[in-house]
């Protein structure tokens, strides 16, 4: 007699890796759950009370639990660099180094140890095996599709992947939860990064990185305020610029590390706020090579936001630059250019200009 396929599912204590867990034993597989915790300081985050949600649904399924930290882990791959991103002046998006660095290396290394044959999470988004290899495709639902944030994603890490949820929306994923008897069918979607919880930004910021407040001008240089320190602002942002006066409301639209100067602009569709093209870097194909140039692709240079039509001009092997159809707003550097035929997601790069 075969023995099941082992799959380790990566138990946040939220109800999409839940369901996940839950569908999993469904289908026959010989499930694991596994907590990963990626930050020493509970202050301000809920690991507590996840881990004891995430240890009270493998109770109700009946499945192994374990538990292990990988703030180790975390630190050196992923906030080494969302502190030197932020002082560089950009605004890095460390879910996607966490992604690729710790749910889909550290997680996927630590499963297979444990002779899993996969890993699961509860991420919407989905899988399609082809004789070319694996693709990685939008989740179903798109209001929750989280393949922006899988876009480093590579070959070796997607075959070894399941997303249980990516089929469903997120209703039918309560509903299941919920005629599951789960603990965790009604608890609210997390949001933010975990490091930060509750705490103000600035003030988080604040404890490793050095406050360099300077002038906020507009784009003829004229002073109309001071900014805190550039890493607390990004490009288009609105509320807290503290400039008061008549006129359309004002938005950041540059930041100059050399000679520290924020530029502000007024009016959401000032043109200091609209590119037609976008520079990236650190590129990463989900294929293992660039897709075929000749396209038609479309493009996010931000998750919350639609496709948008474009041109792709490879450069080198790790840079691009995207000309888009439309005007985009607000282009941010360190933030994530990422790639689309259709419902399949190429890959993509960090922005930088």
């Amino acid at each position: 007699m075969m023995s099941k396929p082992r799959v380790v599912v990566g138990l946040s204590g939220g109800v999409d890796s839940s369901v996940s867990a839950l569908l999993l034993r469904e289908q026959g597989y010989d499930v694991v759950g596994l907590f990963m915790k990626n930050w020493e300081d509970d202050a301000h985050c809920n690991a507590r009370e996840d881990l004891v949600d995430a240890v009270s649904v493998a109770d109700v399924l009946n499945i192994e639990m374990e538990a292990v930290n990988f703030s180790e882990e975390y630190r050196e791959r992923v906030f080494r660099n969302f502190l030197s991103e932020y002082q560089a002046g950009r605004t890095p998006n460390p879910d996607i180094l966490c992604n690729s660095e710790i749910k889909f290396r550290a997680f996927l290394d630590h499963a297979l140890a444990l002779g899993a044959d996969f890993i699961a999470t509860g991420h919407y988004a989905r899988v399609r095996k082809t004789d070319a290899g694996h693709l990685l495709l939008r989740g179903r639902d798109a209001s929750k599709d989280q393949s922006y944030f899988l876009y480093r994603l590579n070959q070796a890490q997607l075959s070894r992947t399941l997303f249980p949820v990516g089929d469903l929306l997120k209703s039918d994923v309560r509903a299941l939860a919920r005629k599951a008897g789960l603990p965790t069918a009604a608890k609210k979607d997390s949001t933010g990064i975990c490091f930060i919880g509750e705490r103000p930004f600035r003030e988080f910021l604040q404890r490793y990185l050095p406050i360099t407040p300077g002038p906020m001008t507009t784009e003829d240089g004229r002073v109309v305020g001071q900014h805190q320190g550039l890493m607390y602002y990004t490009i288009g942002q609105r509320q807290g610029l503290g400039i008061g006066g008549a006129g359309e409301a004002w938005y950041v639209a540059d930041k100059d590390i050399a000679s520290n100067t924020l530029t502000v602009v007024q009016g959401h569709q000032h043109p200091a706020l609209q590119k037609s093209a976008l520079v990236a870097d650190q590129l990463s194909w989900i294929a293992g090579a660039p897709p075929d140039p000749a396209g038609p692709f479309g493009a996010k240079s931000r998750y919350r936001q639609q496709d948008a039509a474009c041109k792709v001009d490879l450069e080198a092997l790790e840079r691009m630059t995207l000309h888009f159809s439309e005007p985009q707003w607000a282009i941010t550097p360190g933030q994530s250019a990422v790639l689309y035929a259709g419902e399949v997601c190429l890959g993509g790069g960090i922005i930088t200009a």
